[in-house]
């Protein structure tokens, strides 16, 4: 009987965590900077953010010349964000789909934007082509980072999204509608 109930907690522990499970794998890249697609799975939703992830190289954040600006926030081509259903992030609804995504950057907390264009190079920015745009939280990251990286903690309610690169991080709720 006892052997039954570990296995039995041993399965159910399993499936909670497939519920949030994360991968990471490499994609090629027409620019300098590595490349990731990152996948999570989060209530059933799968959501996706493919990046270049640029190094500081020794360099402070507001030093890059687009400190202070909309991002593509990540190097060479667009980021992009998939998602197979709707979303609810920070305060901004987003429907099932494949979008941009960039950042208005600055001191303290930046402003989450989500972009209708979803190819294309980094720059310039597509003006007029907003989904729409939410606050960030503004932090520290748990332990430096010299590349940038996207990452979804779980949470009872969905995840937060974070944004980490050097010691910042910028965070924002996320929930599958």
């Amino acid at each position: 009987m006892r052997r039954v109930i570990l296995t039995a907690a041993a399965l159910a522990a399993v499936c909670v965590l497939g519920l949030h499970a994360q991968q990471t794998t490499d994609v090629p890249s027409k620019g300098p900077n590595p490349h990731v697609k990152t996948d999570w799975t989060i209530d059933g939703a799968t959501i996706s953010i493919t990046y270049g992830r640029p190094s500081l190289k020794g360099r402070a954040l507001d030093g890059f010349e687009w400190w202070g600006q909309e991002w593509r926030t990540g190097a060479d081509e667009r980021t992009r964000l998939e998602t197979s259903r709707p979303l609810r992030i920070g305060t901004l609804d987003v429907p099932a789909g494949t979008y941009g995504l960039y950042t208005r950057t600055g001191a303290g907390a930046w402003d989450l934007i989500v972009s209708k264009a979803p190819d294309g190079w980094g720059v310039p920015y597509p003006q007029g082509q907003d989904l729409g745009r939410t606050a960030m939280r503004a932090g520290t990251a748990p332990q430096a980072a010299e590349q940038l990286t996207f990452s979804i903690d779980d949470t009872p309610a969905g995840g937060t999204l974070h944004i980490d690169w050097g010691t910042m991080r910028q965070s924002v709720e996320l929930t599958v509608r």
